[in-house]
């Protein structure tokens, strides 16, 4: 059998170019920011348009050098245009199947919904403040969290001044919401 199709598991389309993004829940929509489809559908059009022909330049040189058994150009190529075909599967499922939810729909609300930024304090007095987004496009290290997070579950339909149980593995935590923010309707996101 050729080796060509003993390699790839089955079934890693889904998130195996994304470790560590949760799974959207079954029959939930794929709920994005207008910035997080941009990025996304520009990531996309990237791979298509320039990474993934250049790649398949280099295969095909290196292929043309003969011996591809220990050519390290044509293995390295291929795995790499694995990877990249793996990524544009995984962006147009996710991009296909993407509810652009637009977050300055809700400004001036004291609400929490998708793609607000949200303030909020524990029982110790500690404050901390996140931004719920899509879960392509939430970033922890920014302070974003993805909206099926359990700090965001918690949060959502919440109103300024509400308190929102949590629980997490130390125990149950009472938060209080102090304060929600949207992005202005002019899509200025530095004025929330």
């Amino acid at each position: 059998m050729n080796k060509a199709f003993t390699r790839e598991p089955d079934g890693d389309d889904d998130g195996e170019d994304s470790p560590g993004l949760p799974p959207l829940p079954p029959g939930s929509k794929n709920y994005l920011t207008p910035q997080g489809y941009r990025h996304l559908r520009a990531e996309l059009l990237q791979l298509i348009d320039e990474e993934r022909p250049r790649m398949v330049e280099v295969v095909h040189w290196a292929a043309s050098n003969g011996d591809r058994s220990e050519n390290g150009d044509y293995l390295y190529g291929k795995k790499r245009l694995r990877e990249i075909d793996r990524r544009i599967r995984f962006l147009t499922k996710r991009l296909d199947i993407a509810e652009v939810a637009d977050p300055s729909a809700h400004h001036g609300s004291d609400q929490v919904f998708f793609g607000a930024t949200v303030t909020y304090a524990n029982q110790a007095g500690d404050e901390r403040t996140i931004t719920i987004k899509g879960i392509d496009e939430a970033d922890n290290l920014r302070g974003e969290v993805s909206w099926v997070a359990p700090i965001a579950r918690a949060l959502l339909k919440a109103r300024v001044g509400d308190e929102v149980r949590l629980q997490t593995p130390g125990g149950l935590e009472v938060l209080e919401v102090l304060e929600v923010r949207y992005p202005s309707p002019q899509g200025d996101s530095a004025a929330h």
